[in-house]
């Protein structure tokens, strides 16, 4: 199981490799606005928060789950994906297809 330091870096390390589009998808994503305060991450009110997703489904494995937010709270919830590659996959297509609904999670 990945500790919730290792799922940090890995979404940082993810970030490092986004374009600009991506960048500013990836805000919106998790704070619903296409721009970061002043200051950037640091100044997110409230702060960004990372924790771990768990399925319902045990069944399901994690690979296959979308990260999911609470853009109210810049809250990213990420499933222990298994590599890195995969979380910056599931995360582009989280930021690109789910734009623009609204789901409860």
């Amino acid at each position: 199981e990945m500790c919730i330091r290792d799922r940090f870096k890995n979404l940082v390390l993810s970030m490092s490799h986004f374009t600009a589009e991506e960048r500013k998808a990836f805000i919106k994503f998790v704070t619903g606005s296409t721009r970061l305060p002043y200051g950037g991450f640091k100044n997110l009110n409230p702060r960004m928060t990372v924790v771990k997703k768990t399925g319902t489904d045990k069944s399901i494995h994690p690979d296959e789950i979308l990260p999911s937010v609470m853009t109210c709270q810049n809250y990213i919830k990420l499933p222990d994906y298994s590599c890195i590659e995969v979380m910056k996959s599931k995360l582009k297509y989280a930021m690109t297809e789910g734009q623009n609904s609204f789901n409860l999670s």
